[in-house]
């Protein structure tokens, strides 16, 4: 049995093991949090590697890109590179591969029109697939980096803005601890109401589902469902986390890796899964071979009715 385990930075109660079957074999997937503490990830690196099929990073990103550059997370990377022997990823392949793939399925599929539709993704840098292909299909998109991992009130339009931004902020922002750009340990637990106006605007919200969550939207009068009727596309949600969607109104649920026992785990758990089934490091792996593997896995996006 193959052995993949997600690291994580964020809270341990939102952490789980499950076996489940992919490719014809059988693997133990684990999600393993640390509450935010770096030592802790560290030193858990340090004991699994070697004794493991794939190591993901879970609550971070090691790789970010905006156009065409690529931008590490310096933080991270250090962390990376205390990994001799076990592949280690971060879910940026599949962010290439799957997230592309699931925008353009959706829109065949009949099952969410992008075209001026009014969606808000919570962080383009870290879904910079995902991001391309819905301004391609030309979705009246607002890209929510500024408000959702600075605390800026603002919401970016253009492409290009978007662009000249993140070559001028990146280098220096990479630079930075994580904990300051995004939710770690028990700040996840946390739902601090926010940019409500934005929430409200959007037809369909998407990204990265901590950073959705951290600042949704709580019922009051007159709006006691304040997502009503609107689309979230995700990932890495628990039972609990479907429900508090639910009771807020939201009608379709979308995840782009699959739910195992009730939870869906990040990209970098199915890259994971992928890596050690093919037993290749990420690095040496193609766009067209993580798509091939998609392919092999019969992938498709989950989609969920809520009521």
């Amino acid at each position: 049995m193959k052995r993949v385990v997600s690291v994580s930075l964020g809270s341990s109660k939102r952490d789980k093991k499950v076996e489940a079957e992919f490719f014809g074999e059988r693997f133990l997937i684990e999600r393993i949090g640390t509450d935010g503490d770096l030592r802790k990830f560290a030193d858990l690196l340090q004991q699994l590697d070697g004794k493991v099929d794939a190591l993901c990073f879970g609550g971070m990103d090691i790789w970010v890109r905006c156009g065409k550059r690529k931008y590490a997370l310096r933080e991270a990377l250090k962390l990376a590179q205390l990994v001799k022997q076990t592949p280690v990823v971060d879910g940026s392949g599949l962010k290439d591969t799957m997230e592309r793939e699931t925008i353009h399925w959706l829109q065949r599929e009949g099952v969410v029109d992008f075209r001026r539709r009014k969606v808000l993704l919570v962080s383009a840098i870290d879904r910079f697939g995902m991001v391309e292909e819905l301004w391609a299909l030309g979705a009246d998109l607002r890209v929510g980096d500024l408000a959702f991992g600075l605390g800026i009130p603002a919401l970016i339009k253009s492409q290009r803005l978007y662009e000249f931004l993140g070559a001028l902020l990146l280098p220096l922002l990479t630079k930075l601890p994580i904990s300051w750009l995004y939710p770690t340990g028990k700040e996840q637990e946390r739902i601090i109401p926010k940019f409500e106006p934005f929430y409200r605007w959007a037809e369909v919200i998407a990204g990265d589902f901590l950073l959705i969550r951290k600042h949704l939207p709580v019922p009051r009068p007159p709006s006691p469902v304040p997502l009503l009727g609107k689309v979230v596309l995700t990932n890495t949600t628990t039972p609990e986390d479907v429900e508090l969607l639910s009771s807020l109104g939201v009608s379709l649920l979308i995840t782009t890796t699959p739910e195992l026992n009730g939870r869906t785990f990040g990209t970098n758990v199915m890259e994971g899964v992928i890596v050690a089934h093919l037993q290749r490091r990420p690095e040496e792996l193609s766009r067209e071979d993580y798509l091939r593997a998609l392919k092999d896995l019969n992938w498709k996006p989950t989609v969920r009715k809520l009521e």
